[in-house]
C-alpha cells in the first residue's frame, strides 16, 4: 500500500487537487495504455501489406506525439519509440519494394 492512500487531506484545497490528482491519474494511464495498444496493432501488422502497417504506424506517431505535448510521456520516449517503429516499417518497405 502506498503510502499516500491512507493519508486524508484536511484543507479545501489539499482534499480538490486529491480530486485533480486522481482524475488526471486515470486520464493518463488510459492515455498510456492507449499508446501501448497501437503499437502492438503496428507490431502485429508487420506481417500483412505496408499501406495497413502505414496508416497503424501514423496513428501510432499520433498517439505519441500528442502525449508528449501533454506530458503523458516524456518527449524522449515518445521520440525513441517513433524512432523503432520508423526503422520497423522502413526495413518492411524496402524488403517489399526489393526486386525478387
Amino acid at each position: 500500500m502506498d503510502e499516500g492512500e491512507n493519508r486524508m487531506p484536511h484543507t479545501r484545497s489539499a482534499k480538490k487537487n486529491l480530486r485533480k490528482n486522481q482524475k488526471r491519474r486515470l486520464h493518463n494511464r488510459a492515455v498510456k495504455r492507449d499508446i501501448k495498444t497501437q503499437i502492438k496493432r503496428f507490431l502485429a501488422a508487420l506481417d500483412g501489406p505496408v499501406d495497413q502497417l502505414q496508416k497503424e504506424y501514423n496513428l501510432a506517431a499520433k498517439k505519441l506525439d500528442k502525449a508528449a505535448a501533454k506530458r503523458i510521456v516524456h518527449p524522449n520516449l515518445a521520440a525513441r519509440k517513433k524512432a523503432q517503429l520508423a526503422r520497423r516499417l522502413y526495413d518492411k518497405i524496402t524488403t517489399a519494394n526489393k526486386p525478387a
